[in-house]
């Protein structure tokens, strides 16, 4: 069937490529949503569509070698087993695939939030500053503390009669772990604007964090992205809010600092291996971001 840019909660189990062995039903889940799935063990390709409401994969059982990509786009990989998590927070369809490679079943509890809570947890978190607050999307992660929750919410699932008092106080805690732990201030609100998928943002700045110390060029991370510097440029700052020259440079300031605590490096040393051929120039930005100079910083304890 014709697979539609996006979909609700209740209606993403029909796409998702295997037996819904349980979804929730009554009052109890108004404020979350719940549903496992068992896949095929081999899938070769599922055209996903996106959801309004932040959504969690967690494996249950089965390991895989599970693939993502949107568009034309390079497949990303991922080895997931049973405690990984998939962190989703919108876009449009894009495509999925995986292979099993153990002999248990392989099952998914998917989770969606419902935007109110979630907001609720968001201006519980960041008060003012919610609507510039986003959850980031996030792949093959693990995470005891949500493992445990989504013990606790699967039981209820697979009870006669799911308590709806416990399923809110589980997805409160829930939403408000997420807002603790996944989500982040955008310089800008939040206003539905398209960004880049949270798979291919990763690829990005992994690699960036592996190259800060080359020159920065747009036009190189854009052909990695598969988009135009224009479409680039506007795509990342609506996913991270930073421009990704500004980006770059956080980076490295971060590895800057790191160095200046952790090794006995000098300035000028720490100044070029992240990247700055002009020692004056990395002081004062250091300077800039810190309040303090470089050397000033490592005194600081």
């Amino acid at each position: 069937m014709p697979i539609p840019e996006t979909t609700s909660a209740e209606a993403y189990e029909s796409y998702i490529g295997g037996k819904c062995l349980r979804a929730c039903r009554g009052d109890a889940w108004r404020d979350i949503k719940a549903c496992i799935i068992a896949s095929p063990r081999t899938v070769d390709n599922v055209h996903l569509p996106g959801v309004s409401e932040p959504f969690i994969a967690w494996t249950m059982s089965g390991q895989a070698e599970f693939q993502e990509r949107e568009g034309d786009g390079p497949w990303i990989t991922h080895h997931i087993k049973s405690g990984s998590f998939f962190l989703t927070t919108g876009g449009g369809i894009y495509d999925c695939r995986w292979k099993a490679f153990t002999p248990e079943p392989f099952e998914t509890m998917l989770v969606f939030v419902g935007l109110p809570l979630i907001q609720r947890a968001l201006e519980e978190v960041f008060g003012a500053d919610a609507n510039k607050a986003r959850l980031r999307d996030l792949s093959a992660f693990t995470d005891a503390e949500l493992h445990w929750l989504m013990e606790r919410l699967h039981k209820e699932l697979m009870s006669r009669k799911a308590s709806p008092l416990l399923v809110q106080a589980i997805a409160q805690a829930i939403a408000v772990h997420l807002a603790r732990n996944y989500a982040e201030l955008a310089s800008v609100p939040n206003t539905g604007s398209p960004s880049l998928p949270g798979f291919k943002l990763r690829q990005i700045t992994d690699w960036m964090a592996q190259h800060m110390d080359e020159e920065f060029r747009l036009d190189r991370l854009a052909s990695q992205a598969g988009l135009s510097k224009f479409h680039f440029l506007r795509l990342f700052k609506n996913a991270t809010g930073e421009s990704p020259s500004r980006y770059q440079t956080n980076l490295r300031m971060d590895a800057a600092r790191r160095m200046l605590r952790e090794t006995k490096k000098s300035v000028v040393e720490i100044a070029l291996d992240v990247g700055y051929t002009n020692p004056s120039h990395f002081a004062k930005l250091f300077r800039r971001q810190t309040g303090l100079a470089p050397s000033d910083y490592r005194q600081q304890r």
